[in-house]
């Protein structure tokens, strides 16, 4: 029986609902009794989520899913889990979902610390995506920031051995500390020497590609699961 955390220095996300669409709304009520699952303290079976055997891979804050979906539609044999809190986000992903008619993508609107701790089996996954999670940019909130050597030590435990951690920021001192911690987790290994490039199914985002043209950085790091 789990017994309630007195403290957990890391979580995933600040909650901000914001404005949803009337047709992220209507994915929302729609969708989310088909696609979305529950947040429950206990392992999920991933295979009967999906209704298939097939390589599993979670995404952590999707934001508003366009890379999610696209990935998805691309990788049609991989199933695709997103965990994200904001509301319009996950109505926005549930839209695509609809439009692009994607049967390989399913939905938690949860914390991700809570549910890689509670709902994920050890080396159950074949990956695990993080893609421009909040930078916390102000020197003295570094500390909120989601990847730290607690949090990458439990996804590295849910990831199965070859499998791998893709991180992606556009902040640079975010991308040094990223590098610093996943080269401390011993059960990980970098493909890269050092940063790796980005791999062909991350799609750009058009915030990226703005910040492309203005000159600004982004930093892909894939580190896999030793055997």
């Amino acid at each position: 029986m789990d017994t309630p955390q007195t403290h957990r220095p890391i979580r995933s996300f600040v909650l901000r609902q914001g404005y949803m669409s009337k047709g992220q709304q209507r994915a929302y009520d729609t969708l989310m009794p088909v696609l979305g699952v529950g947040y429950q303290p206990q392992v999920a079976d991933l295979d009967a989520v999906f209704g298939r055997a097939a390589p599993k891979v979670v995404e952590i804050g999707f934001g508003m899913g366009g890379a999610t979906a696209d990935i998805a539609q691309a990788r049609p044999d991989t199933d695709y889990l997103g965990v994200e809190v904001h509301g319009p986000g996950v109505g926005s992903l549930l839209k695509l979902v609809e439009e692009r008619q994607l049967g390989n993508v399913r939905v938690i609107q949860h914390d991700a610390v809570e549910v890689f701790t509670h709902m994920l089996a050890p080396a159950s996954l074949d990956g695990v995506h993080v893609f421009f999670p909040d930078p916390w940019h102000k020197k003295r909130h570094n500390k909120r920031r989601l990847i730290q050597p607690p949090f990458v030590a439990l996804l590295a435990s849910r990831i199965k051995p070859g499998g791998y951690l893709h991180l992606a920021t556009d902040w640079e001192d975010y991308a040094i500390q990223m590098l610093e911690v996943l080269s401390q987790e011993a059960t990980l290994e970098n493909t890269a020497d050092g940063y790796a490039p980005r791999p062909d199914y991350r799609p750009l985002t058009k915030f990226e590609q703005r910040g492309l043209r203005l000159g600004h950085g982004v930093w892909d790091l894939v580190f896999r699961k030793r055997g």
